[in-house]
């Protein structure tokens, strides 16, 4: 085929790309300058396949010329001698729209050849270096938009301020970033799943006092997320007091059910640097069920075993069987005072330190049985191997299973990689696409041939890729998807949509009530940003004004900030509020200490009597005696002046 000078390629056509495309001309194939070396291709990888519907990657290259400070770009196809060049004074380079679709067209199922060549832009005709990369185009779409999520590091930053995560959805053939369609929730939001046919949305997002809430919705372009959408893992044997985190669901290939986890307990661990920032672990827990026709809440028999934390469930393309992550579980003392779904330090580091490297998850496969579950069995495969096993995925045509494999834990594991087995178990094969850090949270597109996938390969903030599944199960190079991350946002949780493009717009929250404001005050006033806490427990507070604890809290804040008679103002407020089940002994003592700092002796006995007498402990009963002792003290001194 001979491109013409009337041909949409040829030069002229396109507008000049600063830096990037500064035309594009047609010549006859390179010359053996080509074969200079010096210049090494970072991106494309070698045989790397694209879909055939992905926007232009970009290409990256380094060279080892100084010199060099000007690149020209030949890309040339199998079985025709016509090639296309551009030049650019970057070492990166983005083909233009059109080129680029003749590009994909042309190294269909045959490989295409760029070769770069580095010059001085003084003296252009002087060839310093070379290097080139092939790569071809599979005749298999992806034909799938990805909902995914952003996240702000480290994650403890995260954690103590949720509004700065954002969920993005659109598809790979978009040359902007995917929208954000979700943002601003001041509450944690999580693990999200759809149906095969993607008429079912679930998302992990806390509401109230509730962290084993999880939202169920239809899903159209403006989703609105209210209560009338929201069911809760805590209710499952609520009567227990037994704490539920509802952690790691997914929802049944049909849409009916949510599996999910109750009676879970996580350690957490944060870290500051940004490569790393969280260790998070489950090491108690059941599948559970969610049923949406019944409304009723129940565990899978033989994924319930309290010997074991039996988590991540997922199913078969079919509904008929299910592949879950377990381990021995741990049902410590020191935890189990605490009754809290979620260890932090210093428990948790105390945790780590004592286990070490011996905390490993094997996946199961179990009948789901139309909920009457069955008898557990070791994937083959990926089970009583020495690593951790986690994070199953089922191919959609249910031919294979991709899971990650690393030597501990699970999450955000630099050591994990991608494997592949056959649905039923069997050999382990680590895919060719795995990174040399952190592969994690994969997800096939509804046709079964791409697999998209997280890593922190080209640093810590998290990006999508891509890679080629054949009929064999064999991967591809990894392609990654430049325009899905944000510089300053780890993309994660990315998951397929058998949907159109447009199938989300905006999902608008419309569920939060006065304590889901109470808890992100919580998390800036344990996180010990107190700066942030402070107007969080306002809100709260303008949000119920019969929020105790909001009261008492700002106070302490206040107080320590040196806003005393502001703080005062709050625990005099608190105590004057008639709530029946609070005792007020904590306003009561802060208040007592207000006055004994100001040397009003009498009134700091009084307060802390108070509070004694609403709760006689061993720390109440400090306070009043510190309080009679410090006026005995007083006698005959002179009185501090106020900073």
């Amino acid at each position: 085929m001979r491109i013409s000078s009337k041909h949409p390629l040829a030069f002229g056509s396109f507008p000049v790309m600063a830096a990037v495309a500064i035309g594009v001309i047609c010549c006859q194939s390179p010359d053996k300058e080509s074969l200079l070396t010096g210049i090494q291709v970072e991106y494309p990888h070698p045989g790397t396949l694209f879909p055939p519907d992905i926007a232009a990657p970009v290409f990256r290259w380094e060279d080892a010329r100084p010199a060099a400070d000007k690149w020209q770009i030949t890309v040339g196809f199998q079985g025709t001698t016509d090639v296309l060049t551009f030049t650019t004074s970057a070492k990166k380079w983005i083909p233009p729209k059109d080129a680029w679709e003749k590009m994909k067209l042309c190294s269909l199922g045959k490989p295409a050849t760029v070769e770069i060549r580095g010059v001085n832009n003084a003296k252009p005709k002087k060839i310093l270096s070379g290097g080139q990369v092939s790569f071809e185009t599979s005749p298999d779409s992806v034909s799938a938009p990805i909902f995914y999520r952003e996240v702000n590091l480290p994650f403890l930053e995260a954690v103590k301020d949720p509004t700065k995560i954002r969920w993005r959805f659109g598809s790979i053939s978009s040359e902007e970033q995917p929208k954000i369609v979700l943002q601003n929730l001041p509450v944690c939001g999580n693990c999200h799943s759809f149906s095969s046919d993607a008429k079912v949305l679930g998302m992990e997002a806390d509401c109230g006092n509730d962290k084993g809430a999880y939202a169920i919705m239809p899903v159209k372009q403006d989703i609105v997320l209210d209560r009338s959408k929201i069911m809760s893992w805590s209710d499952y044997k609520s009567q227990d007091k037994e704490p539920t985190f509802g952690l790691l669901n997914q929802v049944s290939p049909d849409g009916r059910y949510i599996a999910g986890t109750v009676k879970d307990q996580a350690v957490a661990v944060y870290r500051p640097n940004l490569m790393f920032s969280q260790l998070f672990f489950l090491i108690k827990g059941m599948v559970t069920i969610y049923d949406r026709q019944t409304k009723k809440i129940f565990t899978l028999p033989g994924a319930d075993d309290r010997r074991y934390v039996q988590t991540n469930a997922t199913w078969s393309p079919d509904g008929k069987y299910m592949v879950y992550v377990r381990n021995k579980s741990y049902n410590l003392d020191e935890f189990n005072r605490q009754h809290r779904a979620l260890i932090t330090s210093p428990e948790a580091d105390s945790f780590v330190a004592h286990q070490g490297n011996s905390y490993k998850y094997d996946l199961y496969r179990i009948p789901f049985n139309g909920g009457k579950g069955g008898t557990p069995e070791p994937l083959a495969g990926a089970s009583n191997n020495g690593m951790s096993n986690y994070f199953a995925k089922y191919s959609p045509n249910g031919k294979w299973i991709a899971f990650c494999k690393a030597s501990n834990y699970i999450f955000l594991q630099p050591d994990s990689k991608l494997y592949i087995i056959p649905a039923q178990g069997g050999e382990a094969r680590e895919l060719s696409c795995s990174m040399s850090i952190l592969n994690s949270w994969h997800s096939w597109s509804p046709n079964s041939k791409w697999l998209v996938f997280s890593s922190k390969v080209n640093g810590p903030y998290t990006q999508l890729f891509l890679t080629h599944i054949s009929d064999s199960g064999t991967s591809t190079p990894a392609v990654v998807l430049d325009r899905f991350t944000s510089v300053d946002r780890a993309a994660n949780i990315p998951e397929f949509v058998n949907a159109g493009a447009d199938a989300i717009l905006k999902i608008r929250e419309d569920y939060l009530d006065a304590y889901s404001y109470y808890r992100v005050a919580e998390a800036f006033h344990l996180g010990g940003d107190f700066n942030r806490a402070i107007p969080a427990y306002r809100k709260a507070i303008q949000c119920n004004p019969k929020n105790y604890l909001a009261y008492v809290k700002l106070g302490v804040l206040l107080y320590g900030k040196g806003k005393k008679e502001e703080a005062a103002e709050q625990f005099k407020t608190a105590i004057n509020l008639n709530i029946d089940d609070e005792d007020h002994y904590e306003a009561h003592a802060d208040f007592g200490k207000y006055y004994l700092d100001k040397w009003e002796f009498e009134k700091a006995i009084e307060e802390m009597a108070i509070a004694y007498k609403l709760h006689p402990d061993s720390v109440t009963k400090h306070y009043l005696e510190n309080a009679r002792k410090c006026k005995e003290l007083a006698v005959g001194q002179k009185k501090p002046e106020s900073k």
